[in-house]
């Protein structure tokens, strides 16, 4: 018997992406707002067909990276330097502003205070995958404005990457429990060994990634196969991710991020950017559709 959950998945999310997408076009906003209503229909909490939730997260997952990849092609190393102060303070800034009101708002609410930390961490970063693709539409990705916004997302992921390891140890003192901090020795022993694998993964990325991975795609495209060369690429932007995720603990975003980045000072990457084009803007769609299903319309 042919398993067909994988078609069904693609095939309705991608149509309701698609009539929903449209509708929202013509009267005036943005197509996000039609895929993330595709979501909601074809997700879980509505009658009707129910995609799978499992693939269509792991569909998603792809379009992040891919779409990571490409915005890292349109910058080089000396652009994400050059915003660095603004990029570094302006998303510290937005943590310490961002969590206290939450917090407040919380307490107003009767909610626990590790529910109110929680709360505020969620909403002191910005959605990648939403505001970048929006800089594309407004055409503002490579305005200074635009590499400002890149800079400080990139922050903000290295921010949830330390926050995501120390959780565990502090869920204790988040749910109130009287001496529920793990050993504090433990705690700062794995936010070094984090910081760590972030750092060695971003010198493998500037000491070997930089000279590999350009040389790897020239390679492939001095045999003038543009198959070959849209499948290198593609091998490149998720292997990349996927090494940053399992080997250094690291997002698959930032992976992607950083495989592109040291792309961008090839002649090739114009050309690697075209390439993967369609697929990033397909399975991008599809991250908007994972969104949409976890939504509940019953909650209102």
């Amino acid at each position: 018997m042919h398993h067909t959950d994988l078609i069904l998945t693609l095939a309705g999310c991608l149509g309701a992406a698609l009539v929903c997408g449209y509708l929202t076009q013509r009267l005036g906003l943005s197509p996000i707002v039609g895929y993330l209503l595709a979501g909601v229909l074809v997700g879980p909490n509505t009658p009707g067909f129910v995609a799978n939730q499992d693939l269509a997260n792991d569909l998603a997952e792809v379009g992040v990276i891919l779409l990571m990849f490409g915005v890292g092609l349109h910058f080089s190393l000396d652009d994400l330097l050059s915003v660095r102060t603004i990029a570094i303070s302006g998303a510290l800034a937005q943590a310490a502003l961002v969590i206290p009101l939450a917090m407040l708002f919380a307490w107003a609410e009767g909610w626990t205070f590790g529910a109110g930390f929680i709360f505020g961490l969620a909403l002191s970063v910005a959605s990648t995958v939403v505001l970048l693709r929006l800089l594309q539409e407004r055409r503002l990705l490579d305005t200074e404005r635009g590499r400002i916004t890149v800079g400080w997302l990139i922050v903000q992921d290295l921010a949830m990457v330390l926050a995501l390891v120390m959780l565990p140890p502090l869920a204790g003192v988040l749910k109130g429990v009287v001496h529920g901090l793990e050993d504090p020795a433990q705690l700062f022993e794995q936010l070094a060994i984090t910081i760590g694998k972030i750092a060695a993964f971003v010198l493998v990325m500037l000491v070997v990634g930089k000279k590999l991975i350009p040389a790897l795609l020239h390679y492939v495209a001095h045999t003038g196969s543009r198959e070959l060369f849209r499948l290198a690429v593609l091998a490149v932007a998720l292997g990349m991710a996927y090494i940053a995720s399992e080997l250094f603990g690291a997002s698959l975003a930032l992976g992607a991020f950083f495989a592109g980045m040291l792309l961008s000072e090839s002649r090739l990457s114009q050309q690697a950017a075209t390439e993967s084009l369609p697929l990033r803007d397909a399975f991008a769609v599809l991250f908007f559709v994972s969104v949409g299903m976890l939504f509940n319309p019953m909650i209102l």
